[in-house]
């Protein structure tokens, strides 16, 4: 793959010409999602749920396929070669989802997610006023008050509508439409703040609209959809399996939990030697990993004393990097915040908003962390004590920002990388593999208890990696799948519930990518420095790895030993 000096080579610039075409064309369909990588044009568009979607979806992606396929035929340009076979790559998945979802599946979604989230991007705070200002337009197209358009939420009833008559085709998971109605609310009023934040006003004649618009729409929902919602939240084996391979997974899924279940005992084990030394030097009386977890849980920070304590923490941790020489740090301040109740609601577990990858123009990723999560329908609200005590914040802040996911995606904007390499090879068990491995090679400098945690954290993703898989296949129940998290783990009632819900309906199959993304980077290196043997510096390593972009495990290999390890053997011995 492409070398560390990426950005100076002309083949970067034919690539991206290329998959700005291929942008515009996968992207039609969804505005919202071209918005978060910065595609031009997208700003001023909103989903596309017209009738016969999947078909005009299908056709525009076949025509783009052969296209590019006649392209990869007269390239001579290896990179730009294997660029375009991440596009085609990209295409055909997305075809063979769509086909398959139609054929299985009543086309039904959380639609006020889209409609938040779609505004949520544009009046993001690290927006120019230009840019924030089309989330009024945005939102006249969502309530169907623009010139020529139709109201979101109607036509997502009329394509519903379009094939309820066919009594082959699964409804949805019956848990999931219930939670969706029940965030609906929360996410609406969560859409006024937005613009108030943002100094934009003209909005709320369009809100009024839609708040009229998503009580019929509701009314739908309990009449029509929820009597072919289904009891049964298991995906058809096909469309798990395919959602594993589009997280970037490529570990037979019952594979992957067996490694996973015996990493989540070596995991406990170790944990269990730590734990004692945590409690002498508390002044604890109990020893068990669990009851040490759970004093140190007591230490909570609260309101306004949590977000400096993160800041801090990402100081600590950059000045360890640096010492260390783990990777090479931007010389900027990256970005902490906490999100509010909609926000939480529509993305309830700590996460990093990605910076646009397109037309950036300074924007950098924003580590985000909730402080609640919705209940089960008709429930309160529940609090988050995972993140906000002391030991919590030195794992978390390297995952989420530095050297996590912050500067990982930092780096493909101000590396260079090409987009085929940000945005077609983007995939979960890249982003979320390295998180854990940077979790990993962070844990060593930190105090024990902060490493007590980590290691909690990794023992999470190993249960992650066998509880999706088995509740998937109706080997585990999600009652057992709480009490593992609840008890073994150490999870608050909020944490545990938004993590069932993620294996469950929000999104099969993700939450197996750390675990698998993390078992590939450390097999990787290891092969590497048996190779490289005295030649090994890992800050070299861990460059290379950034400036590949989000490259699935294999080809991330194959980049390893064809590029770095030659380019690497090439020095003189230390």
């Amino acid at each position: 793959m492409a070398p560390s000096d990426v950005a100076a080579r002309a083949w970067i610039e034919r690539s991206d010409a290329i998959a700005r075409t291929t942008l515009e064309t996968y992207l039609r369909f969804d505005p919202e999602t071209g918005s978060m990588f910065g595609v031009p044009g997208s700003d001023e568009g909103a989903c596309d749920l017209g009738p016969d979607l999947e078909d005009r979806a299908l056709a525009a992606f076949t025509a783009r396929i052969e296209a590019l396929r006649t392209l990869l035929a007269a390239e001579s340009d290896r990179f730009v070669q294997q660029d375009l076979e991440l596009m085609i790559d990209a295409l055909e998945r997305a075809s063979e989802r769509c086909r398959v979802e139609q054929a299985r599946l009543l086309p039904y979604g959380d639609r006020m997610n889209v409609i938040f989230e779609g505004l949520r991007i544009l009046l993001d705070e690290r927006n120019d006023a230009a840019r924030r200002a089309l989330a009024l337009g945005r939102l006249a197209l969502y309530a169907g008050i623009a010139p020529g358009s139709t109201p979101l939420l109607e036509l997502a009833a009329a394509r519903y509508r379009e094939r309820i008559g066919d009594a082959t085709l699964l409804g949805p998971f019956r848990g999931q439409v219930e939670k969706d109605r029940a965030n609906a609310p929360q996410l609406l009023e969560g859409i006024g703040p937005l613009f108030v934040e943002a100094g934009i006003d003209g909005w709320q004649a369009a809100h009024a609209v839609l708040t009229r618009q998503a009580a019929a729409y509701d009314t739908f929902v309990g009449d029509e959809v929820l009597p072919r919602a289904r009891a049964e939240f298991r995906l058809p084996p096909e469309l798990y399996a395919l959602a594993l391979r589009d997280y970037g997974v490529d570990l037979p899924a019952a594979e992957l939990a067996d490694r996973a279940e015996v990493s989540f005992r070596e995991i406990q084990n170790e944990m269990q030697a730590i734990a004692p030394l945590v409690a002498r030097a508390r002044g604890l009386a109990a020893t068990d990993y669990r009851a040490v977890l759970a004093a140190l849980k007591q230490e909570q920070f609260v309101g306004e004393a949590i977000l400096p304590h993160y800041v801090a923490r990402l100081a600590d941790l950059e000045a360890i990097i640096r010492r260390e020489g783990i990777v090479t740090l931007p010389g900027r301040a990256a970005s902490i915040r906490l999100a509010g109740p909609a926000e939480s609601a529509a993305s309830p577990a700590p996460h990093m908003d990605m910076p646009r990858m397109l037309g950036n123009t300074g924007e950098h990723g924003v580590f985000v962390l909730p402080l609640a999560v919705p209940g089960r329908p008709g429930q309160a609200t529940l609090p988050y004590d995972d993140f906000t005590f002391e030991a919590a914040s030195w794992t978390l802040t390297a995952h989420e920002a530095r050297p996590g996911h912050e500067l990982q995606f930092a780096a493909m904007v101000e590396v260079g990388v090409s987009l085929a390499r940000q945005l077609f090879a983007l995939n979960s068990t890249n982003a979320e593999g390295w998180g854990l491995y940077v979790e990993a090679e962070m844990k060593p400098y930190e105090p024990l208890d902060g490493q007590l945690v980590a290691l909690q954290h990794r023992l999470m993703r190993a249960a992650r990696a066998f509880l999706d898989p088995g509740l998937q296949a109706g080997t585990i129940t999600p009652e057992l799948a709480t009490r593992v998290l609840r008890e073994d783990v150490v999870l608050s009632e909020g944490m545990a519930l938004q993590e069932v819900e993620r294996y469950t309906f929000r999104a099969p199959g993700q939450a197996t990518s750390y675990f698998c993304g993390y078992q590939r980077l450390m097999a990787l290196r290891n092969e590497v420095e048996r190779i490289l043997g005295p030649r090994f510096v890992r800050l070299r390593f861990h460059d290379f790895l950034l400036a590949q972009g989000v490259l699935p495990p294999g080809l991330l290999r194959r980049a390893v030993l064809e590029e770095f390890v030659p380019q690497e053997m090439s020095r003189a011995k230390p």
